[in-house]
């Protein structure tokens, strides 16, 4: 009886789902041009950041990314900066004086650790 009501439809070739009342998150498209000149394009989220080189899906070649008027983008200054390093982070959420007095704390109990596993002493 099963067979008989499901007869005709594929199962799982389709959505039986409609569109109707889904509305899509905003995109925009963003022109890439490989070396040899030609260009493709790359589907964002409107929100989302752009890389500024993106890998061909044809040739696996990267494309640099083309501004509205045909030019290449060139990276900003942000970008171009050293990458924050541990102790850059560290000292955003403490200050050098801090950092001193918790290094002689962590001193101090290490120090006091080592003196009680001392053998013959």
């Amino acid at each position: 009886m099963a067979d008989r009501s499901l007869r005709g439809v594929r199962l799982g070739a389709q959505s039986l789902q409609s569109e109707e009342g889904v509305t899509f998150s905003p995109r925009r498209k963003s022109t890439y041009q490989l070396p040899d000149g030609s260009t493709f394009e790359v589907i964002f989220a409107a929100d989302a950041e752009v890389p500024l080189v993106w890998e061909s899906p044809k040739n696996g070649l990267e494309g640099r990314l083309v501004g509205s008027n045909g030019a290449p983008v060139n990276a900003e200054d942000d970008e171009l900066r050293a990458p924050r390093s541990h102790w850059d982070m560290l000292l955003e959420r403490r200050s050098r004086a801090e950092l001193e007095i918790l290094l002689e704390e962590r001193l101090a109990f290490l120090r006091a650790r080592r003196g009680e596993h001392k053998i013959g002493a």
